[in-house]
């Protein structure tokens, strides 16, 4: 597998297809054999899932080939990962479903659309490393809420329940719904359900170079026609699939439209930028390659208005099947090109079989992949990594779970940012003579060193303040060594500034020591200047202005 570092300007990340990078480093027979072998095991991957998000998020399964096949084709062609796979995925089904619900189909397909141009923008803004910022207990404990979300939406169909007025959006009320119509149990619907679910983990586990998930589906389909099952299969509740893409055309737009979609577009940009370029970073852990975040971004953006042209929905680089992609030994985009063009293949030419296929078990594969988001490692790891850590993870889980998705990654990364000021103000340091100037200081009972060590911002201000509060009183001059201080922001200026201010009408000095170029250029530019105080490289220098 290629594996070279994609070239970029000192500082500046091109938007540069990585498509356009990989032709030019030279394409032969070879690396596309590689990509279509890996393009149609993707592809085996992609087909049942694409149809079964579709299903779970409230619309028809040939959205989710849509958006499979529009989507996956425009990422892979423009995007800035030399491995992602785009598609519908399982982390937008609760949202979907909640627009669908609110807006209809039509709202769904303008708030994909609207989505599409605000990832372009974020793109050509170059705002695709802004993303990496997010805390990564935010997003365990994010990923771990939308499996239980997608768990609990599945268990109508794996169970076969009959709701009477329709399933709520809230988990908890949704609970309550299913365990009101638990004498609707259809057992054969259980049955291809738990079956789906020992077949495909059995192929992973004995056989774990087939497509677990296609074979899993198709032979608990093809018993299931043949034992002629009472349960829902795709034919009865949604009809024929079609065999050939929609004309595309334009979303509907009114200002009501545009106002109900708005939101929605807003969420799905949030949570398709945080998606994308975390699978990014998964393909090049696993590949060694560097993803251009901002060309990716505008990737995505594209991939949605071209899917929602097409009655698509929200499409995301998909982590699982970008991993498959790795796995199977992809060269370059093209992999994803060919994974696109299968699926469609399969339309063309197989799409009446899928009818056959039953809900319970689409439900099943869904509930393998709910448990696979809940990364229980990485929860225990977390929880017991920090107390700061562990309690971002659970706020954030729980709001997700029970509340709303985008407020749980508000929240989780509000908190994530407290947690993380608390422990860079606990890292700041102030001590009584410790620098190198210890010397000579014993000789000066009327000059006192500190030495600061940290960041010196408003996390640390208010415990700073009151130490030096405390010692301006009695010293004629204070020499602060700021030798080991990377960082002042404006409200650590301002604190310096008193202490000078404060020392000056007692008639005493303040002298900053060992400051580097940089910060002490930092902290004139926010006012801290002569007369105030005094910079000094080191202590001897200092004690010799003092005496001058």
């Amino acid at each position: 597998m290629h594996t070279t570092r994609s070239p970029a300007k000192a500082g500046v990340e091109p938007l540069l297809p990585m498509s356009v990078t990989a032709f030019a480093e030279g394409y032969g027979l070879a690396a596309l054999r590689q990509d279509v072998v890996a393009g149609l095991t993707v592809a085996i991957v992609a087909l049942p899932l694409s149809m079964a998000i579709a299903i779970a998020s409230g619309v028809g399964p040939e959205r989710g080939l849509f958006t499979a096949i529009v989507g996956g084709f425009l990422i892979s062609a423009l995007g800035g990962s030399r491995f992602q796979i785009g598609g519908p995925a399982g982390a937008f089904i609760v949202l979907v479903l909640a627009c669908v619900t609110q807006t209809g189909v039509s709202g769904l397909v303008l708030a994909t659309f609207l989505s599409g141009i605000m990832l372009a923008i974020l793109g050509l803004l170059r705002l695709g490393q802004t993303i990496r910022y997010m805390p990564y207990p935010v997003t365990v404990g994010f990923t771990a809420g939308i499996g239980v979300i997608i768990f609990a939406s599945q268990i109508k169909d794996m169970m076969g329940l009959t709701l009477a007025g329709g399933e709520p959006g809230s988990i908890l009320e949704k609970l309550g719904a299913l365990w009101a119509a638990r004498d609707t149990v259809t057992p054969a619907a259980i049955g291809v359900a738990l079956t789906t679910v020992v077949v495909i983990e059995a192929i992973k586990r004995f056989a774990p170079r087939l497509p677990s998930l296609l074979l899993g589906i198709a032979l608990v389909t093809v018993v299931a026609t043949l034992l002629h099952l009472p349960i829902e299969t795709i034919h009865s509740r949604f009809g024929a699939l079609p065999r050939l893409l929609p004309a595309p055309s334009l979303p509907d737009v009114s200002l009501e439209a545009l106002r109900a979609a708005l939101p929605w577009a807003a969420s799905f940009t949030l949570l398709g930028a945080i998606e994308s370029l975390l699978s990014a970073i998964v393909a090049d852990g696993m590949s060694g390659t560097q993803h251009r975040s901002n060309t990716e971004l505008v990737a995505q953006g594209v991939a949605n208005m071209g899917a929602a042209l097409f009655g698509g929905f929200c499409v995301t680089g998909t982590i699982a099947r970008t991993a498959t992609n790795v796995r199977a030994g992809a060269h370059g985009p093209v992999a994803g090109v060919f994974h696109a063009l299968f699926i469609l293949a399969f339309m063309l030419i197989a799409a009446p079989l899928a009818g056959y296929i039953p809900l319970a078990a689409l439900a099943g594969l869904l509930g393998i992949v709910a448990w696979n988001m809940i990364e229980r490692h990485e929860m225990a790891a977390l929880i017991r990594s920090s107390r700061g850590d562990a309690l971002v993870l659970i706020v954030t889980f729980l709001v997700v779970t029970f509340r709303d998705l985008a407020e749980g990654i508000v929240i989780g990364f509000a908190l994530g940012g407290l947690v993380f000021i608390r422990h860079m103000a606990e890292m700041t340091l102030l001590a009584e003579g410790a620098t190198h100037a210890s010397d000579a200081e014993t000789q000066r009972p009327d000059v006192v060193t500190y030495h600061l060590r940290g960041a010196v911002f408003f996390g640390s201000v208010a415990r700073l303040g009151s130490v030096l509060d405390r010692i301006v009183q009695h010293p004629r001059a204070i020499l602060l060594d700021m030798s080991e201080v990377g960082f002042v922001d404006s409200t650590g200026a301002r604190m310096i500034l008193q202490l000078a201010q404060k020392m000056a009408r007692k008639g005493g000095h303040l002298v900053i020591v060992g400051a580097a170029p940089g910060l002490e250029a930092a902290m004139r530019a926010q006012g801290l200047e002569e007369p105030a105080l005094r910079y000094s490289a080191d202590a001897g220098a200092a004690l010799a202005q003092l005496d001058g």
